[in-house]
């Protein structure tokens, strides 16, 4: 089996940032969504990007950005890849100039049909399957998913209420690419915590270990 990517989302400042990297993280998101209690300034983003060692992927979350405001955010923050984690449409996502991580919410009456829409458009490199909108800590029942793995064009990322204690299951029972976190790494909302970032990353690689 693979190793499965690890990617920790909503960071804010460089100092969570190089320590995610140094804890395992293969990637790190930043949320350009104003109405998130995560949310990061470019400009910002910039500053942490200059201070990231080679070979780590960067993903810009938005929801629903218009194609100017997209592309006004990738200039001030040139990250690697875009995650799209509204209701953007597929002409949408082909406007963007970035690889596309498509962000789809799991319900079990729909999910084939979401997964099918989108395994035709180029531009998505993977699909991410949450338990809600994003952020809020939600799980969704991976049983369920698994079933229906096969028809997962895409490399998986499951996310959605992942924590240290449960990713490790999430992962037996997905076998995804990656896995992604944000609100089951921190202490209070929107702030991370770096014993529970390390936990995650230990758990990941315990959970691999195990299915080697």
């Amino acid at each position: 089996m693979p190793r499965t990517r690890i990617k920790i989302c909503g960071i804010r400042d460089t100092e969570t940032a190089l320590l995610a990297v140094d804890a395992g993280a293969d990637a790190l998101g930043f949320v350009f969504a104003k109405n998130s209690s995560r949310y990061v300034e470019p400009e910002a983003v910039w500053d942490i990007l200059q201070a990231l060692p080679p070979f780590v992927s960067t993903v810009g979350l938005t929801v629903n950005a218009k194609t100017e405001a997209f592309d006004e955010i990738q200039e001030a923050a040139p990250f690697d890849l875009a995650q799209l984690h509204g209701s953007e449409s597929i002409p949408q996502a082909r406007d963007y100039m970035t690889p596309v991580i498509k962000a789809i919410r799991f319900n079990d009456d729909t999910i084939v049909e979401e997964l099918g829409r989108w395994a035709p458009v180029d531009e998505v490199v993977a699909i991410l399957v949450d338990g809600s909108a994003g952020g809020e800590g939600q799980t969704f029942d991976w049983e369920r998913l698994a079933a229906v793995r096969e028809s997962v064009v895409h490399p998986l990322i499951v996310a959605g209420g992942l924590t240290p204690e449960n990713v490790g299951e999430a992962i037996r029972i997905v076998r995804p690419y990656a896995v992604d976190v944000s609100s089951g790494v921190e202490s209070e909302r929107g702030i991370k915590d770096p014993d529970r970032i390390r936990a995650f990353c230990d758990a990941v690689r315990a959970a691999d270990a195990e299915l080697t």
